[in-house]
């Protein structure tokens, strides 16, 4: 087999960390060994210096790291004292951690549904789905949009909605760090902001990773003490019930070298995003990111009519090309949250799309060789779908 035949057979990746890694391999090598000679794997001065220059990527004035995206949305409950009896407003449509949260600290999350182009919070269903809370007797105290795929929620609607009904918000950004939404950065759209660092996000760590954002300083402080068992003026005065949520050194330094070309990377990703969409938006329905708002394309999601989704996959698997489908079951209807209540008027979107969309391969390193492969598969494989 020569060389062009290998590498039209060749697998290729969904997220491509090796790329990433032989670009940046020695400045991480070397940011990791200073970590290993000073030994604070703790709190170290990575940890600091991260959160500073976090803050000024996005323009937020407090940046508190944490283990983990979920880790993440349970310091800003925490911090703003949700708890029994309160309602969480949530989409159905997004992974488990968003209401899975709500519930850990005895909040009930209310599912409300999504816009069937962004794929993002539907501002007129939060709006049913507060009354459907107050009919069940609790108290609207939250609500938590999720920036899917990468692209920020419609915030001047949410905010109007949250601020009639008394309600804060808590962005839910794991997917949309590195956005923009009107010339605002994420990280700087709602009180409370969260994100995640995992490995295949756009800006990810070596492991989990998250932070939350926020103007408030008093809120940070609370943050800051609950990551660390809710320490007071020091580790044995605890002055709150918290948790063990503190971000490793060592992946401050990795997220310290990866932010660094973080800018580049987004340009990048808008190409591809750009590419794909040039190919395809003739046979299907292509992401659609509103006026004035950024994607960084955490996933690159396309929604095809009910029926062909499983065809499209097995048929680019047989080359050699990966897929995903982010979210195959709403929340609403897995096992788990199954007895939370659901807005008035259900949830038909969420379940559509549930049934429709696709994610292809999408990474900052997807040259346009590769991506011409992945096209003309696609293409074949819908036409003869039907």
């Amino acid at each position: 087999m020569n060389q062009h035949a290998r590498v039209a057979k060749a697998p290729i990746p969904f997220i491509d960390l090796t790329a990433q890694r032989e670009r940046l391999g020695p400045r991480i090598d070397q940011a990791v060994a200073r970590v290993l000679a000073h030994c604070q794997f703790v709190m170290g001065p990575e940890v600091r210096a991260l959160e500073a220059e976090l803050g000024k990527f996005c323009g937020a004035k407090h940046v508190v790291s944490c283990a983990s995206g979920t880790d993440a949305l349970m310091l800003a409950l925490m911090a703003k004292g949700v708890g029994r009896g309160d309602a969480v407003l949530c989409p159905s449509f997004t992974f488990c951690a968003t209401a899975e949260v709500v519930a850990l600290v005895g909040a009930t999350p209310v599912f409300v549904d999504v816009d069937p182009d962004t794929f993002n919070m539907d501002p007129a269903s939060l709006a049913r789905g507060i009354g459907t809370a107050r009919t069940l007797g609790l108290s609207p105290k939250a609500v938590i949009p999720v920036d899917l795929f990468g692209q920020p929620a419609d915030y001047d609607a949410i905010e109007a909605v949250a601020s009639r009904e008394g309600l804060f918000i808590v962005a839910d950004a794991a997917q949309s760090f590195g956005a923009n939404y009107k010339e605002r950065p994420v990280g700087a759209l709602a009180p409370l902001t969260t994100t995640s660092f995992f490995p295949a996000k756009p800006l990810g760590c070596y492991g989990d990773g998250g932070a939350v954002f926020t103007d408030s300083a008093e809120l940070a402080g609370i943050m800051e003490s609950l990551r660390v068992h809710g320490q007071g003026s020091d580790r044995y005065d605890n002055v709150r019930i918290g948790m063990t949520a503190r971000l490793d050194t060592i992946q401050a330094a990795v997220l310290l070298e990866k932010l660094a070309i973080f800018p580049d990377e987004i340009a990048a990703r808008e190409r591809v995003a750009n590419r794909y969409n040039d190919a395809l938006g003739d046979l299907v329905q292509v992401p659609r990111v509103a006026s004035g708002l950024s994607s960084v394309w955490a996933q690159y999601t396309i929604r095809l009519r009910a029926g062909r989704r499983d065809g499209l996959a097995a048929a680019l698997r047989a080359e050699g090309i990966p897929t995903a489908v982010y979210y195959p079951k709403p929340l609403h209807r897995q096992e788990a949250y199954r007895a939370f209540p659901v807005v008035e008027g259900g949830l038909p979107v969420s379940e559509h799309l549930a049934e429709e969309v696709i994610s292809l391969p999408m990474h900052a390193y997807l040259d346009a060789a590769v991506q011409e492969r992945i096209v003309a598969s696609v293409r074949r494989a819908l036409k003869r779908l039907g």
